[in-house]
């Protein structure tokens, strides 16, 4: 049998030959998606190997489906939500069936509508409900070739949605000469060469002349079976063929094409460069802006253009391996000039920063008009959400710049918009550009300054509230509501950052240097002087102060709770107070949730997620902990584990509370982030105070009560006195209590009587004791911390055992151990229930009740939200997934607990379950 007969197994009017494999593949990815399941398929591999073939196979394939399809463009890759745009055009007719902030932010990206620039991840989340919406009508084919060239958000909203694609009819395949980043741990297929036998039958049909058999069999081997190679390196044939490797195999293919392209008239090569540098593939506009050069595209391509360049319904190049030949090849003017036809040609109304962009791609010099009209451009693309697209405009802006103090502004915009974008290592950069340029000290003050947001950025450690410190006194003489800003953005970094006293000391005392405001304090303004006061002066001295910030706090906008959030919500804790606590952090969070602001989603659901564990309400704490996961997980930014670990330390999950323990100190140590380390000793005391290894617990809380986190310090200190109690060192107990009466007794809430009751209560003689623990379940029982209550039930229990009164400490222990059953404190309960042994009670050991043997974490956390309310697009927004990926999670909670409706989840999980 000859190799024409045995390679020629080809896919059904696709042009494929052989790739049996491959194929079967995406038939099994479509059948998937015709059975309404989600499928997700990168197809990478070298160039010419013929991913766009098998994208083309499974677009035909999809007959009866609907397509969608989108291409990167190597030159659109600053161009925000380009290759998104181009997918979801076809589907813009069904925006209005999204919810209205999901709608709103599509809208705006899309130049639709103008408005605040939405959160890149309240778009993807839009995209996701839009595709998953599209599917209700049908199964949808989603095809994204060229996928190395999309532009940087909408290959993090593809990359998100991929990830979250489930029960839907969706089909989502990426064509992409590599892994990129936004699209690894998807499914992939990798494409390689043909096998010999194919390879052989390909270039059977396209040469046409008797080739001796050996010069075959090497022309496959050194091709590695690459289609396009095949295709396109058979007329070297006749003159010899040098050795080729995998890597240079492109360029060979790349230099044929060259060889093609000098072979053309200067006319014809002169207009498959402008065709080239012009990247949407408009023929009207090619047409123009070639007409300017004085080529006329009707004579050339009468004339052929060697099969390079296609004109039609869009300008399509042979393979995209001929553009890049064709610009990279031409001379530096040439490409100037052809880049000029096309900003000429383009439309400056309809689609100015296309034309500012070819503008600058034009200019050969200096040129401040078009720095101008690209710093625009980064302001559009940052309305329409774009921060990596601004920042591109602005660092192409920069280098257009003739005026020296008008660059070193236009780099402080760069470095701000890179630093937004994620881009820490650019931002660097044109801070220093900034500083290098600076023409006044305001200028060189705040490239300091946006160093030290840098460095902050980068990591907690100690380096960013020096810079901060340093930042905020030189802009003291030129704006100083900024100083301010500034000042508390560097206290917070050094207290809940890097946790560092010296900083928070030199921080505290230039903040005490301060003028007083004019026009009275501002909530800035007191929590300035109230964190300030409580390091110099102490808890007394700042106490009035930071109660005026407390009802500042309580009665301030939501805009300015979310900017000063983040440090000023130290304020309720350090005043010791249990109500406002969790009030301002959850009004904060719901205008978080309503904006959008996914990136900042983390930060808050942890700030509520503290408040939420110390009333008890674990199931509710586990919430606010999987939510922020999945914001993590969609964003990429860090989270922090600071409610994770108080909240395993409260279960009383030895294993898993220590693991994530360790783990964060071990990266404190590395980091020299030193809160995530307070907050883990603070977790460790309270896990073995619990599990009455009292000798553990010790180190533990002296280890957080000496934190320059002031609010982990001050809650580790009754952890210490309890230990230290317990574990017979009255010394460390004293000196505990000590610092506790300073921290607490000032404050006079409920909250801190009642510790301090119950903590002196511990180290008072039997006269002063039964009252200072009646004290205390009085005072702790008129505030939300059910958890605390308990404990001093339980403290007054064994007390009580030990002085021989059976009867009364059977009533308080067990009244301890029915609490933390309640809560989920298992470590605690059996405490409490070998207490109660030992006072001859009979008790069964309970546990709380737990559905985690049954469902996975994910249907965990979906029977909760829904348990609490909220409706299924509800619940997928909460954990971006779609309304259909919580609906299939849904029916699968109902079968495997035995249930039948949303109502019964709320008998089946109890208040208690986390």
């Amino acid at each position: 049998m000859n190799r024409r007969k045995r390679g020629a197994r080809q896919g059904q009017n696709t042009g494929l030959v052989g790739r049996e494999p491959e194929r079967a593949l995406l038939d099994q990815t479509i059948a998937a998606v015709r059975m309404g399941e989600s499928r997700v398929l990168v197809v990478h591999g070298t160039p010419g190997v013929g991913k766009t073939t098998l994208l083309e196979y499974a677009a035909n394939s999809a007959t009866g489906m609907r397509a969608l399809r989108a291409a990167g463009v190597e030159s659109e890759m600053e161009l925000a939500f380009a290759t998104l745009h181009q997918l979801c055009a076809p589907l813009l007719d069904q925006l209005e069936n999204l919810p209205a902030p999901q709608r709103e932010a599509l809208e705006t990206v899309f130049g639709i509508r103008g408005g605040t620039p939405p959160e890149r991840f309240l778009v993807a989340l839009a995209v996701l409900s839009l595709l998953s919406d599209a599917s209700e009508n049908g199964p949808l084919l989603c095809v994204v070739d060229d996928a190395q060239w999309m532009d940087r958000a909408s290959a993090q909203v593809l990359g998100f949605v991929a990830r979250r694609l489930l029960a839907e009819s969706v089909a989502l395949v990426f064509g992409s000469r590599e892994r990129s980043q936004d699209l690894l741990g998807l499914p992939e297929l990798e494409v390689t060469g043909l096998t010999a036998d194919d390879a052989h039958a390909l270039l059977s049909s396209v040469t046409h002349v008797q080739i001796d058999q050996h010069v075959r069999d090497r022309f496959v081997a050194e091709t590695r079976g690459n289609p396009l190679a095949l295709l396109e390196l058979p007329r070297d044939l006749t003159g010899g063929f040098g050795l080729l490797d995998a890597e240079t195999l492109p360029g060979r293919i790349e230099q044929s094409f060259l060889d093609r392209i000098e072979g053309l008239p200067a006319q014809t090569r002169l207009l498959l460069l402008v065709a080239a540098a012009e990247p949407v593939g408009d023929p009207s506009l090619v047409w123009h802006a070639a007409e300017r050069l004085g080529v006329t595209p009707a004579t050339v391509l009468s004339s052929g253009t060697d099969g390079l360049l296609e004109f039609g319904v869009r300008v399509i190049f042979r393979h995209p391996l001929v553009r890049s030949a064709v610009y990279g090849s031409a001379k530096e003017e040439d490409r100037r000039a052809a880049h000029l036809a096309l900003a000429e040609a383009t439309d400056a109304e309809a689609d100015p920063d296309r034309r500012a962009w070819h503008l600058a791609s034009a200019a050969a010099a200096p040129d401040e008009s078009v720095a101008a009209e690209l710093e625009r451009s980064a302001a559009r693309a940052q309305a329409r959400g774009g921060l990596a697209a601004a920042a591109a405009f602005l660092r192409r802006s920069v280098a257009l710049t003739i005026d020296t103090s008008q660059r070193a502004e236009r780099a402080l915009m760069a470095a701000d918009a890179s630093l937004r974008a994620g881009d820490i290592e650019a931002a660097r950069q044109f801070a220093d550009i900034a500083d290098r340029d600076a023409q006044s000290e305001f200028q060189r003050v705040r490239a300091h300054l946006t160093r030290g947001h840098i460095t902050f950025a980068a990591g907690f450690d100690n380096k960013a509230p020096l810079m901060l410190l340093e930042a905020a006194r030189r802009l003291e003489p030129f704006d100083l509501d900024l100083a301010r800003e500034t000042y508390l953005v560097a206290w917070g970094s050094a207290s809940f950052g890097a946790a560092n006293h010296d900083s928070l000391l030199a921080i505290s005392q230039a903040i005490r240097e301060l003028p007083a405001p004019e026009g009275g304090p501002r909530l800035l303004d007191l929590v300035l002087e109230g964190f300030a006061l409580l390091i110099t002066e102490g808890r007394s001295a700042a106490l009035p102060t930071l109660r005026r910030a407390q009802a500042a706090l309580t009665d301030c906008p939501v805009r300015d709770l979310l900017k000063w959030g983040w440090a000023a919500f130290g304020v309720s804790p350090l005043v010791w107070d249990d109500r406002v606590m969790p009030e301002t952090r959850a009004r904060a969070l719901d205008e978080v949730r309503r904006s959008g602001a996914v990136s900042d989603l983390p930060v808050y659901l942890h700030s509520l997620g503290i408040p939420t564990v110390l009333s008890g309400d674990l199931a509710a704490a586990a919430v606010l902990v999987a939510e922020a996961e999945a914001a993590a997980d969609a964003t990429g930014v860090p989270m922090a584990q600071h409610t994770q670990l108080l909240l395993t330390a409260m279960q009383g999950k030895e294993a898993e509370a220590m693991e994530l323990i360790e783990a964060t100190i071990e990266e404190a140590g590395a980091s020299g982030q030193l809160n995530g380390a307070a907050s883990a000793h603070w977790a460790a005391a309270i896990l073995y105070n619990g599990l009455a290894r009292y000798g553990l617990a010790l180190p533990a809380a002296h280890a957080g009560s000496e934190s320059a986190n002031l609010v982990v310090s001050q809650w580790a200190l009754p952890e210490l006195v309890e230990a230290a109690a317990r574990a017979g060192d009255d010394a460390a107990a004293r000196g505990a209590l000590e610092g506790l009466v300073d921290a607490a007794e000032p404050c006079d809430t409920d909250w801190a009587r009642g510790i301090l009751a119950r903590c002196r209560a511990l180290l008072t003689d039997a006269a002063a004791a039964d009252g200072l623990y009646r004290e205390a379940i009085e005072r702790l029982g008129r505030t939300l911390l059910r958890p605390e209550l308990a404990r001093a039930h339980l403290l007054y229990g064994e007390w009580l055992r030990r002085e021989r009164q059976r009867a009364e400490a059977r009533v308080h222990l067990r009244t301890a151990y029915e609490m933390f059953v309640s809560i989920g404190m298992e470590a605690f309960a059996e405490r409490a229930r070998r207490e109660l042994l030992a006072t001859g009670d009979s008790v069964r050991e309970r546990k709380s009740s737990s559905i985690s043997g049954e469902l996975t974490a994910q249907e965990k956390q979906i029977a909760l939200l829904v348990r609490d309310g909220l409706s299924n697009p509800e619940v997928a927004a909460r954990l971006f997934l779609s309304p259909r990926t919580v609906e299939w999670h849904l029916r699968k909670i109902f079968t495997k607990l035995g249930i039948s409706s949303r109502k019964q989840l709320g008998e089946v999980l109890s208040g208690a379950e986390a």
